[in-house]
This record gives structure tokens, sequence and C-alpha cells, in this order.
């Protein structure tokens, strides 16, 4: 099937900041893919471009096959970034209508509303409303032209709890329609609530591609930490279990998805040893660790 997004070895810069380095990525009609990574990766720069918003400084941006730039293209496009600014005067159903009115074939006002939980505030000022009730109407005008393609930053900053799982559905329920959606978070909580497929952004760079259970077994990795030997660094990396070796000053730090197996594996080794200890990984140690060339590599 022809892909809805295509971005095809893409640089973009900020003055000397790389914001996104040769990235490539394909979304086929019908995903849900959640990007994933923490503030500042390029998760953002990466839906600008494929919104039409900024140009890549190299490599090639198509949005069901066309320039995200081109009208024909952009009819397709649903989008709602961080910051969404309302006409503080209009009503919440006026706003509605008044995006309503720029596509061909729009959802009721009646049906947006009531997909997000807003029909009561139908008639209230958009500048009356809560900064979560106003991000959940930022949410529902994505949607209404009934788009093919729906890109979202960060839907939820800003919601409770409630309001979020109400979104989160909304958004489950359009995407099982047909739609293609990319909906960005640092948070795996929300990426695991909606999507199937995780793209892994760190440093303007896609560290893994994978569904949700292999991206769930990355999150699950442990840092091991362990002053050994110079000379005995080499041997950590070959214990079972190690997926990666970091120096870290006097210290080794150890990447396993089991850091009880690695910690046994250790103590049978003989290699002398002190100050062990044990923590959780980061999102992105995990990834970059499991996405390495080399796993196990001391670097």
């Amino acid at each position: 099937m022809t892909a809805l997004v295509a971005v095809d070895h893409v640089t973009r810069r900020y003055g000397d900041v790389v914001a996104l380095d040769d990235v490539s990525l394909t979304v086929g009609p019908g995903e849900l893919v959640g990007l994933l990574g923490p503030n500042g990766a390029g998760k953002s720069t990466l839906l600008s471009l494929v919104s039409g918003l900024r140009r890549p400084d190299a490599g090639t941006v198509r949005l069901a096959g066309r320039d995200p730039r081109d009208p024909a293209a952009r009819v397709r496009l649903g989008t709602t970034p961080q910051e969404t600014g309302l006409p503080g005067t209009l009503r919440v159903g006026e706003v509605v209508d008044l995006v309503a009115g720029h596509y061909p074939d729009p959802m009721s006002r009646g049906e947006v509303l009531e997909r997000f939980g807003l029909t009561d505030l139908a008639r209230r000022q958009t500048g009356g409303l809560s900064g979560g009730q106003r991000r959940r109407l930022a949410v529902a005008l994505s949607l209404v032209g009934r788009p093919q393609v729906v890109l979202l930053d960060e839907p939820t900053t800003g919601l409770d709890v409630e309001a979020r799982h109400v979104l989160w559905q909304a958004l489950r329920d359009y995407q099982a329609d047909g739609a293609t959606v990319l909906v960005t978070s640092h948070y795996l909580e929300e990426i695991e609530a909606l999507a199937r497929r995780v793209v892994v952004i760190g440093s303007g760079r896609v560290l893994a591609d994978d569904d949700l259970d292999a991206v769930l077994a990355m999150a699950a990795a442990r840092r091991v930490l362990v002053e050994v030997a110079e000379a005995d660094r080499p041997a950590l990396a070959a214990l079972p279990g190690v997926l990666d070796v970091r120096a870290d000053g006097r210290r080794s730090v150890l990447l396993a998805a089991d850091a009880d197996a690695v910690v046994r594996s250790l103590v049978r080794s003989d290699l002398p040893f002190r100050d062990l200890e044990v923590r959780g990984a980061s999102l992105e140690e995990a990834f970059l660790a499991l996405t390495a060339t080399t796993p196990g590599e001391p670097r």
C-alpha cells in the first residue's frame, strides 16, 4: 500500500543545532504510531515537517504522495500542535463550525463535541475554558474535517486522568474507522494506551521502530553499576545478560534486561569488584543500548 507519510533521510537544523539527523520513517494507511522520546528529542520538528510548516534541510517528506505544502495534500490532514490559539470570544460550538467550514465533508458539531465530552460546553466562550478543556477542544478540532492523517503533538498536556482517558478513547475510535494517526509523547503510559507501533526518537535520530511489546521490553532494562579494575572492564561485556557496557568515572555501567542474573554471573565470574549498585534505566538509555550496532561492546 502507498505510504501516507514518507520521511526519507531527512535532516533539519536550527543554526548549529541538529534537530533531526538523517531520519527516515514510513507510515501506512490505518496505522496509529506513537513517537516516543524525551523533550527536545526532535518529535515536534518531525511533525512540523510532515505538516508542511517547515522544510527539511536535506531529504524529502511526502504526505499522501505529495509535498506537504501542497493544499491538495493538506486537506487530508488534521493536526494539533503543542500550543494552540483559540479565539477567546467565540463559543465552543462556533469554533467547531468555523473550522468545519474549511472542509468539504466535515463532522457535525454534535458528533465532534460528543466524541470529546464537550457537549455541555457548546455555548461556553473558549476564553472561559480551563486549560484541560481548551486542550480537548484543540484535539477535537483536528478531527472536524474527517482527515485521513492526524498529527497530535503531546495531546494530553494539562489534562486530568479522566479527560486523558476520554481523549484516548476518541482517538482509538477514530483510528479504528481507518484513519492514520501519529501522536508524540514523552510518557510511555500514553503511547502504551494508544499505539501498537512505537518509534523512539532521541537526539534527533530514530533509536527504535518496533511493536509495543518490544518497546516495553526495552523499557524494563536496568542499570548495574560496579567498580572493577581497568583491565577487567572488557570481561564485563561477556557476562550473560549484559546488553551494553559504558564507563562512568571509576565505575562501569552495565545495561541488563535481568539485573539479578547479571549480578549472579558477576559473582560467579570471580572478577574482583566493589560498590555494586542496581538502578532503573531511563528509556533513552535502554533504547540506545538495544539499538547499538554492537550490543555489549564497551564504549
